[in-house]
């Protein structure tokens, strides 16, 4: 597949499978995010597939929601909050993450570097969450002008990456910028108050965002 010859959204299947094959070039990268689309590897067969689900998962700071639970964790929090100082190896301990029923991880090597310039060209961001200054939890994204997504998140101590992830929506409404895309709405960020909305809704707020 040329890289700019993305089907259109209508073309997808249920699963929001659109396209398959093509790079992950910067460009390449960049358009698809314009046009509501991500890379997500799905097997050995088809290492490099593009999705543009509807519904589409978001995580609005409006409908924020921390449990009892997670406030009284929070008041206590134990945790330092970075930004952007160690992109690498979120990302790396992101791979690790196993995906469900043991399939391994959607983050490829290929996934892997092309993000890792994406960063390196100001196109990624990470938030990283440490106690006693080593690395216990963090989550990493897109960011493209005003648009934010949430690739994957890792923690290996409690609430870690929550933290991360809480600690990101509160830098982005100070910036005025209120949501945050998900892509889907995992266990995690249901309990946070992610929704899903309509593939229509989601590009009009995406064509707001990303000029």
């Amino acid at each position: 597949m040329a890289i700019a010859d993305f089907p259109p959204l209508e073309h997808a299947d249920e699963h929001g499978l659109l396209a398959l094959g093509g790079d992950l070039e910067l460009e390449s990268l960049l358009l698809a995010y314009s046009r509501g689309i991500f890379p997500w590897p799905i097997s050995e067969e088809y290492p490099l597939a593009w999705f543009s689900p509807d519904p589409r998962g978001i995580l609005a700071f409006d409908k924020l929601h921390l449990s009892k639970s997670l406030r009284k964790f929070l008041r206590k929090n134990p945790y330092e909050i970075r930004f952007n100082t160690n992109f690498e190896a979120v990302i790396m301990n992101c791979a690790k993450v196993p995906r469900a029923e043991n399939q391994g991880t959607w983050i490829t090597q290929d996934i892997i570097d092309s993000y890792i310039n994406l960063h390196k060209h100001g196109f990624a961001y990470s938030v990283e969450t440490y106690l006693d200054d080593v690395l216990v939890g963090g989550v990493y994204g897109v960011c493209i002008n005003r648009f934010y997504s949430g690739e994957s998140m890792f923690h290996t101590a409690d609430n870690a990456s929550k933290v991360a992830l809480i600690a990101l929506l509160y830098q982005l409404k100070q910036k005025d910028i209120g949501w945050l895309d998900t892509q889907m709405v995992t266990p995690v960020v249901e309990s946070l108050g992610g929704v899903e909305i309509t593939r229509e809704t989601y590009l009009k707020m995406l064509a707001v965002s990303i000029k």
